[in-house]
Order: structure tokens, then C-alpha cells, then sequence
């Protein structure tokens, strides 16, 4: 490995094309590559439909969003990493080794290409490889700077949002009843795998049980393309009263407006998905169910907690399950009110106390279209 501490660069390519989450996590490499070359022009390249989560982001000067459907045929793919590659970086540091990536650093010619010790028939690619350290994802990531002089201890991913992004969700849950100041629950119920996604009906019981011991609360679900089905069940699966503490906003999902979402909420509840992240990288307190995923994914603070139901199996990290999921299936609701409470109260011990007496009338899901 050559030394890298002394090092000056110019211009910096730094590669995550994907997922969601993991490009959030990446934000906190991007700020200490900042302030530690403020002179040099940072360039970020990822998947166009992860970008938005960076829009805004100080620490990036240039944004590369990778549109899979327009790359094709073949030499129209090769040419845009080209077009990428040859932006004259001395420094090229790549998180993933996808082979979208691979294409990139290889024909950078950058002279510092860095890399963790992925496949070794990989690393012919990079001219410095790093043994990351075994901790929270996000510094995980962001020990591979090390080498170059950068150290990494509590700094939190970010999404910078605009005061517009954040007073349209003001104003969309306004219309919807939303009394000032009255606290929000977010709920992230969705997951792709059955091996991280809690059932609807665990999510139904526990709104129950909040709404109970704290009545002036009102939920909000989150939900992406193709997710509606997850968000159908939960509403079904809700007695009335939740019901009509529950707001759905039935604009376009996007990852900007789901950010704010969680930005205006008290407390995010969900499963280990995308916006866990988002939380953190929002400054909202959560409350994370787990099932195969590991705690290396929890932003170290007593803001941000989780609950499992502590099988021999977890965390196993996987998609499948001989057991039909018993990790998810046999935590109950009841096993995760207190948490969940903990933290919502916590809050509103730091924080003036909102009008916690503040009711949404009315027993329907009432919807707002923006």
C-alpha cells in the first residue's frame, strides 16, 4: 500500500451505485473527504433512482446518476463510463466493486484508486486496498479513508432537505387534519424480503396500543412503488379508531418526500429498510424491528433503538427461513410498545410539549393528492 497521508488530490470519484440505504450511509465519507480536501472537487457517482437522497448535499460539487435503461446497446454503456471516468481524478475510492464500477475505475487511470479487499480477482483494479473496520454500516464505510488521513468516530448520515420540501409536508398533513404541533409516527411496514419485513397486522396492534397510552398522536405509512399492497393490509388490519388517526398522503411517493415525512415526525417505526436511514439522517428518533438483520445497520445513539426477538438464529442475515420466519412471526406487539413509547416520550421530555389533547374526527383514512 502506498502512502496516501500526505496526499493532495484535485479531483475525487467516490462509487456507490446502490441501494437506497446504502448511499444514505455513504453521506458521512462524503463530508469527511470535504473537510479534509476543501479544495478539491468531489464527484459521486450512483444509480439514478438512489440520487435524490443526495440532491443538495454540500460535500458533492458533482452528481452522476447511472440510468440503467439508457444504457444500451453496449457501446453506449461503455462511453458514458467513459465519459465518467475520464474527468482527470487523482483519487477514485470505490464502496461497492459492482461492475458498473469496476468499468469506471478501470478506465480512470487514476493513480490512487482505493478500494476494501473484495474478490481478488478484483484487486488489480485498485493501486491501495483497505481492511474496513467491523462496526455501525456508515463507519464502516468510512474507515476506508484512513488511510488518507481521515478518521471517522460519530459523524451521521445526512439528507439536506430545502424548507419547501419540508413545508409541503407541513401543509399536506395540515389539510389532512393535522392539529400544529401534534405529534406524528411515521411507519415504515414495507420490505421486499419476508425475512425483514414485520407483519401488517403486528404494525395494526402496536398503532393500537401507542394510540392508547398516548391519544393525541396521528400515523403516517410509508410506501414506494409497487408497496400499496403492505400499506392495503395495514389499514384492514386497523380498528377504527387507529383508522382515523391515520393520514395517507395519496401523492406520488418519492424519496425526497418520504424524507420529509420522517423529518416531521416525533418517531419513526418501521422495519430494517431505507427509511431507518432516512431517520437518522433526519434527526428523528427510531424504533427498529429486526429480524434477520444484524445491529450493524443502528446508528450508535439512544435515539435510535431496536428490538428483536433474540433467537440463537439472529442475526442470520439471510432471505429465506426453514422456520417460516419465527424471528418476526412470534414478536409481538406487545414486545415492542415499550420502545417504541420510550422514545416518543423521550422526545417530548427534550422538546416543548405539543397540544398532546389534539383528535383527527371522522373513522376513514382521509387521503390528500398533491
Amino acid at each position: 500500500m502506498s502512502t496516501l497521508a500526505s496526499l493532495h488530490p484535485r479531483r475525487i470519484l467516490v462509487c456507490q451505485l446502490r441501494q437506497i440505504g446504502d448511499v444514505i450511509l455513504t453521506t458521512p465519507a462524503l463530508a469527511l473527504l470535504k473537510r479534509r480536501f476543501p479544495d478539491a472537487a468531489v464527484h459521486m457517482v450512483t444509480e439514478k433512482k438512489c440520487a435524490p437522497v443526495l440532491y443538495g448535499n454540500p460535500h458533492i460539487d458533482t452528481l452522476w446518476d447511472l440510468d440503467k435503461s439508457a444504457l444500451s446497446p453496449l457501446n453506449r454503456e461503455l462511453a458514458w463510463y467513459w465519459k465518467v471516468a475520464r474527468q482527470h481524478f487523482d483519487l477514485v475510492i470505490d464502496f461497492q466493486q459492482l461492475p458498473r464500477c469496476r468499468w469506471i475505475v478501470g478506465f480512470s487511470g487514476a493513480p490512487v484508486r482505493l478500494s476494501f479487499a473484495g474478490p481478488w480477482y478484483n484487486r488489480l483494479l485498485y493501486t491501495d486496498i483497505v481492511t474496513l473496520k467491523y462496526t455501525y454500516s456508515a463507519f464502516h464505510k468510512a474507515s476506508m479513508l484512513e488511510p488518507l488521513g481521515i478518521q471517522c468516530h460519530d459523524e451521521p448520515p445526512r439528507i439536506y432537505l430545502s424548507e419547501e420540501e419540508r413545508l409541503e409536508i407541513r401543509q399536506a398533513l395540515a389539510q389532512l387534519g393535522r392539529a400544529p404541533g401534534q405529534p406524528v409516527v411515521t411507519l415504515g411496514v414495507t420490505h421486499k424480503d419476508n425475512a425483514r419485513r414485520w407483519p401488517a397486522e403486528y404494525y395494526a396492534q402496536l398503532a393500537a396500543n401507542l394510540l392508547e397510552a398516548e391519544p393525541g398522536i396521528v400515523f403516517l405509512p410509508l410506501w414506494g412503488p409497487g408497496e400499496e399492497g403492505t400499506i392495503k393490509a395495514l389499514l384492514a388490519a386497523m380498528p377504527p379508531a387507529v383508522r382515523a388517526a391515520t393520514l395517507l398522503l395519496q401523492h406520488k411517493p418519492t424519496l425526497r418526500r418520504m424524507a420529509a415525512c420522517i423529518a416531521e415526525a416525533s418517531l419513526h417505526i418501521g422495519n430494517c429498510s431505507a427509511p431507518r436511514h432516512m431517520a437518522v439522517a433526519v434527526d428523528t428518533p427510531s424504533c427498529i424491528v429486526l429480524g434477520a438483520s444484524s445491529d450493524a445497520w443502528t446508528y450508535p445513539s439512544p435515539w435510535h433503538q431496536t428490538v428483536r426477538l433474540g433467537l440463537p438464529c439472529q442475526p442470520c442475515r439471510g432471505d429465506s427461513c426453514q422456520e417460516n420466519f419465527r424471528c418476526l412471526r412470534e414478536l409481538r406487539p406487545d414486545a415492542v410498545l415499550g420502545t417504541a413509547l420510550a422514545l416518543l416520550r423521550k422526545r417530548f421530555l427534550s422538546e416543548p410539549a405539543p397540544d398532546m389533547g389534539a383528535r383527527l374526527d371522522g373513522s376513514a383514512v382521509q387521503a390528500y393528492t398533491g
